[in-house]
């Protein structure tokens, strides 16, 4: 992904800054920062998961196969610790990530819209195998409620908002047929190895929100270890895709560290 060396370049011009400054000045800042409540948390991990109906419908008979992929997150958190003890806090944060799987399925009069091998465009129900690619790259903004169940754990939840910097979903179709228009259409079959693509990237809406839900573990005085769910509640195609008939959803486990200071 292009914008990794740009974030990587900034992080290393920040390390390369920060000397500049007197270790005084900085053990100032982070108690003043302690003493209003704030801590601060660099955060980097990996997720894993899939794009999804929910529930599965009828015309997807078997998930034949399932590749998680790479899919990695680097970002940060500011959370605001209150009274009671420092036991309630609010978090925002802003990553940047990316979620990603392929799969293959077998399917029954799955709506499609496939490119013919003359480049032509031939839309109907395809029975058959299909596999596809999902491959989503964007800035995400989380702002959650923790509360911090002892000196070692915490557990937070609330709302996401994410905005696509790269949208994929692509993919062909295999040993089946093609009922053209509707189910009872002309066929056209693919057999023998022969296949058929398709692509829908451009269908994927930028603006993707839902829930987030996750836990921390302090291993120590700096290093937490996290796990969060985070489950897209709106669909991933735009309003006006019709091709695929029902919502498909982003749900992924992260799992990662994060230094606090």
């Amino acid at each position: 992904m292009k914008i990794y060396p740009y974030i990587i370049s900034l992080l290393i011009a920040a390390g390369v800054a920060l000397p500049a400054y007197s270790q005084v000045d900085r053990n100032e800042t982070l108690i003043r920062s302690a003493l209003h409540g704030l801590e601060y948390e660099i955060k980097a991990g990996f997720s894993i998961g899939g794009t999804a109906p929910l529930p599965l419908p009828t015309e997807i008979r078997s998930i034949d196969s399932y590749n998680p992929t790479l899919a990695i997150s680097i970002g940060g958190e500011v959370t605001k610790w209150f009274a009671l003890q420092n036991k309630f806090g609010i978090i925002a944060g802003l990553r940047l990530e990316n979620k990603s799987m392929i799969t293959q399925a077998t399917v029954k009069n799955y709506s499609m819209e496939i490119l013919g091998q003359g480049g032509e465009r031939i839309s109907g129900a395809w029975t058959g195998g299909v596999k596809t690619k999902v491959h989503t790259s964007g800035l995400t903004i989380p702002l959650m409620a923790t509360y911090k169940i002892n000196n070692r754990w915490n557990i937070k939840g609330g709302p996401y908002f994410s905005y696509l910097l790269s949208r994929e979903f692509s993919g062909h179709v295999y040993e089946g047929y093609l009922r053209e228009g509707n189910p009872t259409g002309d066929k056209v079959e693919f057999n023998n190895g022969k296949i058929a693509t398709y692509d829908f990237s451009n269908d994927l809406r930028h603006f993707q929100w839902g829930l987030q839900l996750g836990a921390g573990w302090r291993a120590f005085k700096h290093l937490n270890i996290y796990a969060d769910l985070t489950w897209g509640l709106n669909n991933i195609f735009k309003s006006d895709f019709h091709t695929i008939t029902f919502a498909m959803y982003p749900i992924y486990l992260n799992i990662g560290f994060g230094y606090a200071f």
